[in-house]
């Protein structure tokens, strides 16, 4: 599972190829996808899975993540990840 940064926007992925999944953003194989008017893209977060299932179970609950959150894993601040997961209720 992967994290990609291009024009400050973050883009998660999974692959079992990370150099060659990279090249492809970055090469612009296909026009639809969200990272081809993004481009040059960088990597900024991996993470290797032993199963593809949890690689895919993580992508699905980090692209719903806020940026925030997003940045905290990047940026290894485990202490704002645990903020940043607390649910906020306004009474």
């Amino acid at each position: 599972m992967y994290i990609l940064c291009s024009d400050n926007s973050y883009y998660t992925g999974i692959t079992n190829n990370l150099d060659r999944r990279i090249n492809e953003h970055n090469e612009g194989i296909s026009p639809s996808s969200y990272t081809y008017s993004r481009r040059p893209v960088k990597l900024v977060f991996q993470v290797e899975f032993n199963e593809v299932m949890q690689a895919i179970l993580w992508e699905k609950r980090i692209k719903n993540w806020s940026r925030k959150k997003k940045e905290a894993l990047i940026n290894s601040d485990f202490d704002a990840l645990v903020m940043f997961s607390k649910k906020s209720f306004n009474k």
